[in-house]
């Protein structure tokens, strides 16, 4: 899958589908893209959601309370792809939604939706040796995400397993919008660019147009995610779509 981040600064951005509801989702999904987004980062809502904020979990239960699926996911996804057939989309998941579903047919079901590739946050690069041949099995990228307290050994095997591009996290902990990045955020991505010619996207905690200004001067693109959902959470549905729009444009410019 490949990615261009060209058009600086390259753009990430995440929802979790089913907040407020699926059909704002794909709108907002479609602003986005059409404000200047590069690649979407559709979330499979999911009980437990570990690794997030108190945003992105509660969006999460939001979703999830109204009944949204894996396969509703799958179904927005498509929705997407044919709105705008060159975005780049990401499916963002838990591991156990992806295990219920079975991994062979989440990955058929992935490559009919359009879905370009896949980060599975709680599936390590260790323990990826029977995910990694149906992601080439059916043409899906493998996005891992690296964190600063790995150590270079593990950077190499997540750059070598990882396509479309590699995720960095700013930070160790959970999601959510921070109000300056963490100091060692270039270093991590100086590291992972070592061992990969794969574009390097930073997130955890990106959140403002300063953000993604300063992260374009070493990264190859930003990862806004709790910032968007917090803003969709505070917006009346029937805004959702423009004021996604609005705050992608603002973060596309740096200003």
């Amino acid at each position: 899958m490949p990615i261009d981040f060209s058009n600086k600064p390259g753009l990430v951005i995440y929802f979790t589908a089913g907040d407020p509801d699926l059909s704002t989702t794909r709108d907002m999904a479609i602003a986005a893209i059409d404000s200047g987004a590069d690649v979407i980062e559709l979330g499979v809502p999911f009980s437990d959601p570990l690794a997030d904020g108190p945003v992105i979990q509660r969006a999460s239960e939001r979703a999830v309370a109204k009944g949204t699926r894996l396969s509703d996911v799958l179904g927005i996804c498509k929705e997407i792809r044919d709105a705008r057939p060159q975005a780049g989309i990401i499916l963002f998941s838990y591991l156990n939604p992806v295990v219920r579903f079975g991994m062979e047919a989440f990955a058929k079901a992935a490559k009919e939706a359009g879905a370009d590739g896949v980060l599975l946050t709680d599936l390590i690069v260790e323990e990826a040796g029977g995910y990694l041949p149906l992601m080439q099995k059916y043409d899906l990228a493998p996005v891992f995400l690296a964190a600063p307290t790995s150590p270079d050994s593990r950077l190499k095997a997540i750059a070598e397993a990882s396509q479309g591009f590699v995720y960095a996290i700013s930070r160790v902990g959970i999601t959510g919008a921070q109000t300056e990045l963490a100091n060692d955020a270039q270093g991590l991505v100086e590291r992972i660019k070592r061992f990969t010619k794969l574009p390097v996207a930073l997130g955890f905690g990106v959140s403002t147009p300063q953000h993604v200004r300063a992260v374009a001067e070493f990264a190859d693109a930003a990862v806004v995610g709790s910032a968007i959902v917090a803003l969709v959470e505070k917006t009346p549905a029937a805004d959702a779509a423009k004021a996604v729009g609005d705050f992608v444009r603002s973060l596309k410019s740096g200003s």
